[in-house]
């Protein structure tokens, strides 16, 4: 790898020089006219850090403890679908290079890698396996066997999907999962379908296949056949968070789909807040969306998370290097956290506190 990638920006610029138009679209677009994936970027610089000096940072410890899992950092690799569009390897990679790190990787439902292959090929990786309830119940309950079985530590269940949103690249480009590929976790048609018959096959597979109908009833069921953890990811206000922690799951994932859902949606670190306020001593909260350096990080700690996910960046650095391109992107991330930590005078995780971050509205113009 080139010694000019020295931030996830460089990876993302290299990234778009050697994915395919069909596939980096979908990766890359957002709903709409694409105002809450610019927001979830932008966002995190209206943040101001306030740095604590003379504190003893001579000996740093950046790890935590996730829902029974032992982690070197707090970060997580979020569910990204179709990842061998973007390298061969796809997921294992992804997988395998989480686990080098000791960090949590997440497995896709629409994955080009199975549940069993991640089982087999990703021995030492801690992982969850995120769910989609299709409209076939039995179909579900075995998607949650199968993770349980081949060593899963959680399921995701993501719940801002009923459809999915208006991406516009897809539709132009009338997206189509590539020949040979097939979603991984499933067998004949349902592994082969998601090819266009007029606008985004991605679309209409869902549109097809997932349930539409489900409440929180369904995540009463869901928790009734396993006994992994279920963590929801797709929480996005304090009222939904409220609700969450009523149903009695393990964990909550502030999240907009990476903006790919609903156009004008808050961003995930501004919505942040207001859900760790209400929830945060009675669920584990934690947060995708954005992310894109160690200050980000610092930054969601500071304001309530326990566990920031990357998705995006995970992918660029797959499509780069494949797994030491996401090993590279990892250990980007873990510096720059470190590095942050020293100069914000905090030498373990529990030493970010809340007043360590200010809105810039608390500041005055001079």
């Amino acid at each position: 790898m080139s010694s000019s990638l020295v931030c996830l920006k460089d990876f993302e610029a290299a990234a778009f020089q050697r994915i395919p138009k069909n596939a980096l679209d979908y990766y890359k677009s957002g709903a709409g006219d694409e105002f809450s994936l610019r927001l979830n970027k932008t966002s995190w610089d209206s943040i101001r850090i306030r740095p604590r000096v003379l504190r003893d940072v001579s000996k740093r410890d950046l790890s935590t403890h996730i829902l029974g899992l032992d982690l070197s950092f707090p970060l997580g690799i979020a569910p990204t679908a179709m990842q061998r569009m973007a390298h061969p390897d796809g997921e294992v990679a992804n997988a395998r290079a989480a686990g080098k790190s000791d960090i949590l990787f997440t497995l896709s439902t629409i994955a080009t890698s199975s549940i069993e292959e991640l089982g087999e090929q990703a021995k030492n990786t801690k992982k969850w396996f995120q769910l989609y309830i299709h409209n076939d119940r039995e179909l579900t309950t075995n998607l949650v066997k199968r993770a349980e079985k081949a060593g899963f530590k959680a399921l995701v269940l993501t719940v801002d999907a009923p459809i999915f949103g208006l991406r516009r690249a897809d539709m132009r480009n009338k997206f189509t999962l590539p020949k040979p590929l097939k979603l991984a976790n499933f067998e004949g048609d349902l592994a082969s379908s998601v090819k266009s018959k007029g606008g985004s096959g991605i679309n209409e597979y869902v549109t097809k296949q997932f349930n539409p109908t489900l409440t929180w009833k369904d995540v009463a069921w869901l928790k009734s056949v396993t006994k992994l953890p279920v963590v929801l990811k797709g929480i996005l206000t304090k009222e939904d968070a409220i609700l969450a922690a009523d149903a009695g799951v393990a964990g909550i994932i502030v999240s907009n789909h990476g903006a790919r859902q609903i156009d004008s949606t808050t961003s995930t670190i501004e919505a942040l807040p207001e859900i760790a306020s209400a929830v945060g001593d009675r669920v584990v909260v934690m947060l995708d969306g954005g992310v894109s350096q160690g200050t980000d990080i610092f930054k969601a700690l500071a304001l309530g998370a326990k566990l920031v996910f990357i998705g995006r960046p995970a992918i660029w650095g797959l499509s780069v290097a494949g797994q030491r391109g996401v090993e590279q992107v990892i250990e980007i991330l873990r510096k720059e956290l470190d590095v942050t930590m020293t100069l914000m005078g905090c030498a373990k995780i529990s030493d970010i506190t809340r007043d360590m971050v200010a809105h810039e509205s608390t500041y005055c113009k001079l």
